[in-house]
């Protein structure tokens, strides 16, 4: 039999349904790779039980005739930022360890639904704060990727979401659930060489997921190509009452819209985005993705987009103020952590929880949006943030006049090793400066492979559409795909 998992979302499905394997078959092959792989540190609960209940049910259906969902038989990792009922949820902080919800949040019901089973709760980034997967409570994720110089040393997968990107790549699961507040769907996609989209804001229920920056964050799929994204979003997506967020709009069939003929459609590329010392890879990569669109009939055109500059500025204002506010409801008293100090009070019991269940990142995080809420600073610098994000929201509407998508790399270098860049918070965010302004703006953005570095290491290009536009973006990206051809593997060391 082929190795199941070496198979995407659309052939697993595909043979589930044909009979051709089963999809407790299919579920047991991706639950052994997951126990053989704990060097990746990738998972914080496995489940394998859940994965063959919802396996077995598959099974019964196809069995006895009934019809099966856009996921049906196909196993998939789930962020552990979404609340799972019965299974601990913890967005990887010791202040949440041991927390087991007695609901579902909507886009996993709605995954489960379509007919997935659950592998485990992958690792994250702490309260999804951070780039590189280091800040979480239960240890760093570790990429499968290595650099060709001999070095061995282990990278980033990325982050948030970076257990979600490193289980994909190292074939532990098909595709997986991330989310995205800055670029934590595409930056890790883009490090670990798969395809992630982070759809409008709102096309995803927010219901159920630990949130972080309210107005930012957004679930989306990550997968191993484009089509695989397409399918996951499709079961992903849909209006929610419970969210106020929520879009209520029909969910499209982006599946069978995928279309890789661009004739007809404009490309812009941002001269704010052509950086000072920009890495020459990532140059010449950026160059191969506008000859790809243009072979795909694209016309390529110059577009500005001239508050770029301070998108980043403003992100980690107004960010870390929504996870000020969102953050403190994690006080010791309802849920979670409770350090009780002997002959502490009510306010003593505030701060030691706080200071021993959140991290160094989220407790910077949580001081700055502290800072930029307080009396006297408030207009200083969360209500000019606040004009700065509709100044970049409306350069994008500016530049829909010219073009229809706009194209850039995801990330400004490749993967970098762990521990280089932790000394400097600065560092680590300016990898989000590509990823920011689509998530200041709400619009829906993807990152699919577009070739490999001098070190051999995968290297991203992002697609930005218009507010609603996930097919315009994942058509474009199939485009890429088709013309990048990249076929690169992490080669199996763990």
């Amino acid at each position: 039999m082929t190795d199941l998992t070496k198979l995407g979302v659309a052939a697993l499905r595909s043979g589930v349904a044909s009979g051709e394997f089963t999809a407790v078959e299919v579920a047991e092959a991706f639950n052994a790779s997951v126990a053989a792989a704990k060097a990746l540190n990738a998972f914080i609960v496995e489940t394998p039980e859940k994965a063959v209940e919802a396996a077995k049910v598959v099974d019964a259906d196809r069995a006895a005739g009934k019809p099966l969902g856009k996921m049906a038989g196909v196993p998939i990792g789930m962020k552990d930022l979404f609340a799972t009922e019965g299974v601990q949820t913890t967005a990887a902080s010791h202040i949440l360890e041991g927390f087991v919800p007695t609901y579902e949040s909507t886009v996993s019901a709605n995954l489960w639904k379509a007919g997935a089973g659950m592998l485990g709760k992958l690792n994250l980034d702490q309260f999804a704060m951070g780039s590189s997967n280091e800040t979480s409570y239960f240890g760093n994720v570790i990429s499968p990727w290595r650099r060709n110089d001999g070095s061995n040393a282990a990278l980033a997968p990325g982050g948030s979401s970076g257990g979600s990107s490193a289980a994909i790549a190292a074939r532990l699961c098909p595709a997986a659930t991330g989310t995205d507040t800055g670029g934590s769907i595409r930056q890790p996609a883009a490090f670990v060489g798969i395809s992630g989209i982070k759809p409008t804001y709102g096309r995803c229920s927010r219901w159920g997921i630990v949130a972080f920056a309210s107005s930012l964050d957004q679930a989306g799929p990550m997968a191993r190509d484009v089509r695989d994204c397409a399918i996951m979003l499709e079961a992903m997506a849909g209006f929610d009452p419970k969210d106020s967020t929520s879009l209520d709009l029909p969910v499209p069939e982006w599946e069978a819209g995928l279309n890789s003929d661009l004739r007809g459609k404009k490309v812009g590329i941002p001269k704010e985005y052509r950086l000072d010392g920009i890495d020459e890879d990532i140059a010449k990569m950026w160059d191969n993705g506008i000859a790809w669109l243009k072979d795909a009939g694209a016309e390529i055109v110059e577009i500005s987009l001239p508050h770029t500059k301070y998108a980043l500025p403003a992100y980690y204002i107004i960010a870390p103020a929504e996870a000020s506010s969102n953050l403190a409801r994690y006080d010791g008293v309802r849920y979670g952590l409770r350090d009780l100090p002997d002959g502490a009070g009510l306010q003593d019991m505030y701060a030691a929880t706080r200071a021993a269940g959140f991290g160094a990142e989220v407790r910077r995080r949580i001081m700055i949006g502290t800072y930029v809420l307080s009396a006297g600073f408030y207009d200083a610098y969360y209500t000019q943030a606040q004009k700065v994000r509709a100044l970049i929201a409306r350069d994008f509407e500016n530049a829909w006049k010219q073009c229809d998508l706009i194209l850039a790399p995801t990330a400004p270098s490749a993967a970098f090793g762990l521990g280089e860049k932790t000394s400097d918070p600065l560092s680590m965010y300016l990898n989000d400066v590509f990823a920011v302004p689509a998530s200041l703006a709400g619009l829906p953005a993807m990152s699919v492979p577009g070739g490999l570095d001098k070190q051999g290491l995968p290297l991203g290009l992002q697609i930005v559409g218009k507010a609603l536009d996930e097919q315009g973006v994942l058509n474009a990206g199939l485009a890429i795909e088709e013309r990048a051809g990249f076929t690169a593997e992490a080669e199996k060391w763990w």
